[in-house]
C-alpha cells in the first residue's frame, strides 16, 4: 500500500472518530464540561497585592488581616507586610479570603483545574467514555467495510488510536487553552507554565489507551474496555507508589527483611508496567504544586536513590507502542 493511501486511510479515520463522537454524544458532554470550567474561570476576580515577596524572602503563608485585623495597623506602621486579599467566583457571589498574595491565588486556581478537574476526573471520565470507541468500530457490520478495502489491518488500529489522541487533544486544547485566557483576561496573571497540562495529560491518557486498544481488539466488548482500563490503572498506579515507598524505606526494609526477592519482585512490576505516579509527579512538579500541595513523592529524593524521569517516560511509552503492536498482531488473525 502507498504511503499516500495510508495517509489518507489515517486521516479518515481520524475525521471518522470525530464523527463518532459525536453521534454518542461524547464530544457535547466534554464540550459542555469545558464551557461550564471557561464559565467559572470568567467570573474570577481578585483584590490585593500582587505579591508579597520582598528582596530574597519569601513568605510563604502569613496571617489574613481578619486574623489580626486588631493589631493590623501597628503591624502595617511596623512595616509588617499582611496578606489581606481576597479571591471572589461567581461574579462576587463567593468570597475566599487569601492567606497568600493574589499571584499565589490565582496559582492555586488554575492547580485545581490542571490536577483535580484535567488530570484526575478528567483522564478517568476520557477514558471511560472513549473506552467504546474501538469496541463498536470493530463490530462485524462496521469493520467488514473496512477490511473489503486495501489497507492492511494494523493501519486501521492505529489510524483509530490516532484518532482518538487526535479527539482527546482537541477537547483538552479547548478546556486549557480556554481556562487560562478566562484567568489571564479576568486576574492579569498569565502562567505559561499552565499551558504544559496538555502535552502531559495526551502523554498521560495515550499510555493508558494502549491498553485499552487490546481490550477491545482481544474482547469487542464495551464494558470490560471500561473497567478493565480503569483496572489496569489502579494496578499499574499501586505498583509504581508501591515501589518508590519500597525504595524510601530501605532502612526499614534491611531490618525486617526476608529479602532481595521483594525488591526484585517489585522493580520488575514497576519497569514492565505504565507509571501512572511518575506522570501525576511529573506534572505536580512542572506546574510548581509544591508551593500549595505535600508532596505525595518526593521527586529529588528519588532521585538519590537512582530514579529517572526520563527512563520512567519512555518506559511507559514503549508499554504503549507494545500494546499496539500486539493488538495489531491480534487484529491481524482475528475473522470475521
Amino acid at each position: 500500500m502507498k504511503d499516500s493511501s495510508i495517509r489518507t486511510t489515517m486521516l479518515w479515520l481520524i475525521r471518522d472518530t470525530f464523527r463518532q463522537s459525536l453521534a454518542q454524544g461524547i464530544f457535547y458532554v466534554l464540550l459542555a464540561i469545558s464551557v461550564l470550567s471557561i464559565a467559572v474561570c470568567l467570573s474570577i476576580s481578585v483584590s490585593g497585592r500582587d505579591t508579597l515577596w520582598q528582596g530574597d524572602e519569601s513568605p510563604d503563608f502569613v496571617s489574613r488581616k481578619e486574623d489580626i485585623s486588631k493589631e493590623h495597623e501597628r503591624l502595617k506602621s511596623a512595616g509588617v507586610i499582611v496578606a489581606d486579599g481576597k479571591l471572589t467566583l461567581a461574579f462576587g457571589a463567593v468570597d475566599v479570603p487569601l492567606a497568600r498574595d493574589t499571584r499565589e491565588g490565582v496559582h492555586f486556581i488554575e492547580l485545581i483545574l490542571a490536577g483535580g478537574v484535567a488530570d484526575t476526573l478528567g483522564l478517568m471520565l476520557t477514558l471511560i467514555w472513549t473506552a467504546g470507541f474501538l469496541p463498536s468500530f470493530l463490530e462485524g457490520r462496521n469493520i467488514c467495510v473496512l477490511l473489503a478495502k486495501p489497507a492492511p489491518r494494523w493501519v486501521l488500529i492505529l489510524g483509530k488510536y490516532l484518532g482518538v489522541l487526535s479527539f482527546v487533544f482537541a477537547q483538552s486544547m479547548l478546556f486549557v487553552f480556554g481556562t487560562w485566557a478566562a484567568i489571564g483576561l479576568r486576574t492579569g496573571f498569565w502562567d505559561p507554565t499552565y499551558l504544559l497540562c496538555v502535552p502531559l495529560l495526551l502523554l498521560h491518557f495515550s499510555i493508558f489507551f494502549g491498553f485499552s486498544v487490546l481490550l477491545a481488539v482481544c474482547t469487542g466488548n464495551t464494558v470490560v474496555c471500561v473497567f478493565g482500563s480503569l483496572l489496569f490503572w489502579c494496578i499499574a498506579w499501586s505498583m509504581n507508589f508501591g515501589r518508590h515507598a519500597l525504595a524510601m524505606s530501605t532502612d526499614l526494609v534491611s531490618e525486617a527483611m526476608p529479602s532481595s526477592y521483594l525488591t526484585t519482585l517489585v522493580d520488575f512490576g514497576y519497569w514492565i508496567l505504565p507509571k501512572p505516579a511518575d506522570l501525576s509527579m511529573l506534572l505536580f512538579n512542572s506546574l510548581g504544586a509544591g508551593s500549595h500541595f505535600g508532596k505525595l513523592l518526593d521527586l529529588h529524593a528519588l532521585e538519590a536513590h537512582g530514579f529517572s524521569m526520563i527512563l520512567s517516560v519512555l518506559s511507559s511509552l514503549a508499554f504503549a507502542i507494545l500494546m499496539l503492536f500486539v493488538s495489531a498482531r491480534r487484529f491481524q488473525t482475528t475473522d470475521y
